[in-house]
């Protein structure tokens, strides 16, 4: 097995705002797993919020290159196994690796990865498009340049928070989601849903700050609406924590470190009744190809990160408003179309 490592900037299309910075260009590490004239795609982007850079993940994945290299290709949980000790540290890179060595696995074994899992496309949910952060009037601009989507997530943490979504009920007829990035206090939260539910807004996500968890059992309570936890779910230890204290989780594969331990967080919650999402971290469609493989488990789905890009670098599976279209390649169904602006390994 051959180890590659591909940076690449991602252009998007709108200067991408939540409540806590902006984002014009996204940097994203693309690792490849190539034997036997098959190579393997994953992706994890870089993240200054969680420490992460195209740097530091690199450095983690050459770190740990030839135990990487002398795996058989036999069973991608084994190795997440296998390399978890040595790459607890650096969850996105082991999610790039993780997702490059499935796709690897199912291309070598002639079939789509969902496919190898007992999984079907009968019934799957509909991912949202996301409105980012900014003036009303832009807000409902992108909303417009994006029409006949069933659901749209709306970022907030503003001072005139329930007029955004006012307005923005005023174009449309669809479910909308919520999501504050942190951005709320208890006492907004529980406030706020009363106003949002009658907005038709589905769920509310993360509202506080990850570490007031202890202020979370009574938003949980005291909230109209459901309320769903990212950045206080991380990794598969956090899913029981946010038993009374959540309505249901969204897994991020790069936060957990991808298919392996996410596939294993959703079961957990699904044992502890909690509804279950999976988010994307504004991947371009080699991160989007592993989401879907996810797709017929899932209660709600985040997985419009290629949409809201300028330029995409690889083909696979592709949303259009709100509807997952799987490629007939196996694996994850990736390919990659661009050239990376530099090969660290």
């Amino acid at each position: 097995m051959k180890l590659h490592l591909y940076e690449f900037d991602l252009p998007l299309r709108h200067v991408f705002t939540i409540s806590r910075g902006s984002v014009t260009v996204q940097k994203t590490l693309i690792v490849d797993l190539e034997q036997d004239g098959l190579h393997g795609y994953g992706e994890a982007t870089a993240n200054p919020y969680y420490g992460v850079s195209i740097e530091n993940m690199a450095a983690a994945l050459i770190g740990v290159r030839a135990e990487i290299e002398r795996w058989s290709g036999a069973d991608p949980v084994e190795f997440w196994d296998t390399l978890h000790p040595a790459l607890r540290e650096h969850p996105f890179a082991h999610c790039a690796l993780d997702q490059a060595a499935h796709d690897w696995w199912g291309k070598q074994a002639g079939s789509p990865l969902y496919r190898l899992w007992g999984l079907s496309l009968d019934r799957l949910p509909a991912s949202n498009y996301t409105i980012g952060i900014d003036t009303i009037e832009k807000m409902v601009a992108k909303l417009d340049e994006f029409p006949g989507w069933p659901v749209y997530k709306i970022k907030l943490g503003t001072e005139h928070d329930l007029e955004i979504v006012r307005q923005l009920r005023r174009h449309t007829d669809a479910v909308f989601r919520v999501d504050a990035n942190c951005g709320w206090t208890a006492d907004e939260t529980i406030r706020n849903a009363s106003a949002l539910r009658d907005l038709n807004v589905e769920f509310i996500e993360q509202p506080l700050p990850a570490d007031a968890l202890d202020q979370m059992p009574r938003v949980c309570a005291g909230s109209a609406l459901p309320i769903i936890a990212d950045e206080s779910c991380g990794v598969p230890e956090d899913v029981q924590r946010c038993c009374g204290c959540f309505h249901g989780v969204n897994v991020k594969l790069v936060k957990c470190g991808g298919l392996s331990p996410a596939r294993r967080m959703i079961a957990q919650a699904r044992q502890l009744g909690l509804k279950v999402m999976v988010g994307c971290m504004t991947e371009s469609t080699v991160g989007i190809s592993a989401i879907a493989q996810l797709l017929p488990q899932l209660d709600y789905v985040d997985m419009d990160g290629a949409v809201l890009l300028a330029q995409d670098i690889a083909t696979g599976a592709a949303v259009r408003q709100g509807v997952c279209r799987f490629p007939q390649e196996n694996g994850t169904g990736v390919q990659l179309t661009a050239k990376p602006l530099r090969t660290l390994a």
